[in-house]
């Protein structure tokens, strides 16, 4: 009962703890502005592109309301650890999740890359004029900066924890060696593509909610219990943000939370031994990305030939006339069928 509420418990409190600061974030969002000052690219769009894209209200929405989930994940972490501390007992320890066996590495990837996505979302803020709209350079930034922090932690799981396989589901233990650091880096990578997702008020925090959720269970099966409630608390606080991101969007979660999420996500799945099974619970994340990436290459391979009329896929589904509202309750009707559907693969694997 208490392992039920040791992930219960943190999960409801980040969600709290993220309406509570809402309004204090929102009021301080708006009074400084903190939106786009200029389109996200110079590049030539098509008309299908420019026909569903809402520039003036991408300019004046903030971008960066995925630091309500970090903030919130913190001061919930904080919160716990220190009750611990001052009335330590039999509750208050169990209920702690902040552990260097489980934790300390997803913890430190989630806000290593927020930082960098604040940063990011700055420049597009108080950006440097053509260079903050120059979106090939910005993809081209964000990769290295990605393959960095995949890099330091895929040595981490190497070197300190042991880590050298990938389990296959039905089949075992892939042993990879040495290669496992640049497959870590790779993962990491498409898990963070798919952070195009972040286009239709409440789109990506639905989705997300739903993964984080699938991995809070998973991690429970697992008796990974400090990751299973850290899982829970990040799908806490994701919902809170998703509380005020609803159409109308009160704010977008910008590359803060775009990739903080993104970065843990990649690093839970390798904690939990379900990386291979990642795509299965994130389905609509890596249909988002697959698009793109099949855009691009027929587009540029086939002589400006379009298979979607603009991608990402939720975009294309716009194109095609059906209402914001519908898209973003499909995905996550599809998102919470994909969830259920990667935790009984886990069981049954």
């Amino acid at each position: 009962m208490i392992d039920i509420l040791k992930i219960i418990f943190p999960t409801v409190l980040t969600f709290f703890i993220g309406i509570s600061i809402t309004p204090f974030f929102t009021r301080y969002f708006y009074r400084y502005k903190m939106w786009k000052k200029s389109p996200r690219t110079n590049a030539n769009t098509s008309d299908a592109f420019n026909k569903i894209h809402n520039t003036e209200h991408e300019l004046s929405t903030p971008k960066i309301g995925g630091v309500i989930i970090w903030v919130a994940v913190l001061f919930a972490v904080c919160v716990i650890y220190f009750l611990s501390l001052v009335m330590p007992s039999d509750l208050t320890l169990k209920l702690n999740f902040f552990s260097r066996s489980q934790t300390l590495v997803p913890l430190g990837a989630f806000f290593l890359a927020a930082f960098i996505g604040l940063a990011d979302d700055m420049v597009h803020i108080y950006g440097l004029n053509g260079f903050a709209q120059d979106a090939l350079i910005y993809r081209k930034i964000k990769t290295v900066l990605i393959t960095g922090i995949g890099l330091m932690i895929s040595l981490w799981f190497y070197y300190k924890l042991d880590f050298n396989s990938v389990h296959i589901p039905f089949n075992g233990d892939l042993y990879l060696g040495i290669w496992f650091i640049p497959f870590f880096i790779i993962v990491m990578l498409a898990t963070f593509s798919t952070s195009v997702i972040d286009g239709i008020d409440g789109l990506s925090g639905g989705v997300l909610a739903s993964v984080f959720t699938a991995f809070t269970v998973i991690a429970f099966i697992n008796n990974q219990f400090d990751i299973s409630a850290l899982s829970g608390a990040i799908a806490g606080a994701i919902l809170a943000f998703l509380w005020f991101n609803v159409p109308p969007a009160r704010f977008y979660m910008g590359e803060t939370g775009m990739m903080a999420l993104t970065v843990t996500l990649s690093v839970i799945a390798f904690l939990t031994d379900s990386v291979l099974i990642l795509p299965v619970i994130a389905l609509p994340l890596a249909a988002t990305t697959a698009s793109d990436i099949i855009q691009i290459y027929v587009y540029k391979f086939f002589y400006g030939y379009r298979v979607f009329r603009v991608a990402p896929l939720h975009h294309h589904f716009q194109a095609l006339g059906w209402p914001r509202e519908k898209i973003v309750m499909r995905y996550w009707i599809v998102s919470v069928i994909c969830a259920i559907s990667g935790v009984i693969l886990v069981l049954i694997s």
